[in-house]
């Protein structure tokens, strides 16, 4: 991530997002919080603090960042929509217990892409589904 030694008003600058208190703070959220929240994830985080905050400024600050690649759109669930403020190259994992997203390192090096040579690739996703360690352990010892 292209964030290092960075204040988040200069980054949100440098990528064309005019920096308001609101977006500052939905992207310090997004950095701090690697849960891969939802916009009702965000908005009941940030609301006690801006109580003007409404759902859909989280929305539509979102988009922004959408638009602007500063962020990345996970839907691993047809009816969940997520966010990631990390852009680079990885997949994800999601607990279908607990719901927890998880970050999967990917190395891509060893994959077969020459199909895709004279295609443009837009975007790309790798998602896996299963039950997180913490559950598993957590079964264990229920059992």
């Amino acid at each position: 991530m292209e964030f290092a030694n960075k204040s988040t008003e200069e980054f949100l600058k440098e990528n064309g997002v005019k920096p308001s208190y609101q977006r500052i703070r939905i992207f310090d959220y997004l950095i701090q919080h690697k849960n891969h929240p939802t916009v009702d994830s965000i908005f009941k985080a940030l609301v006690p603090e801006i109580p003007t905050l409404s759902k859909t400024t989280v929305y539509n600050t979102l988009k922004l960042f959408l638009e602007q690649g500063i962020v990345q759109l996970l839907v691993i669930e047809e009816n969940e929509t997520r966010y990631d403020a990390d852009i680079s190259t990885h997949g994800h994992f999601k607990c279908e217990e607990c719901g927890q997203v998880y970050d999967i390192r990917i190395d891509l090096s060893g994959l077969d892409l020459t199909e895709l040579e004279t295609h443009r690739v837009d975007e790309q996703h790798i998602y896996f589904k299963g039950v997180c360690n913490r559950c598993l352990n957590k079964n264990k010892i229920n059992h």
